[in-house]
């Protein structure tokens, strides 16, 4: 039962961190990220921050089964 409430604990920080970081990237854009406009429409791709929040998760979640 410790065991789930680790991973919880864990998963909730993560998604704690992700969310922040998503609030951040939503202020400002990256040189990557694409944005296109269309008379009313708009369309953003965050194609910079896709591949840095990428990075990010991969080396978290690397860290987390390492350890186990």
């Amino acid at each position: 039962m410790q065991d789930a409430g680790r991973i919880l604990l864990i998963f909730g920080i993560l998604l704690a961190l992700i969310g922040g970081g998503l609030m951040l990237f939503g202020r400002f854009s990256l040189p990557g990220d694409l944005t296109i406009r269309a008379g009313a429409v708009t369309f953003y791709i965050p194609i910079a921050a896709s591949i840095i929040l990428s990075i990010l998760l991969t080396i978290a979640v690397n860290l987390f089964f390492r350890q186990r």
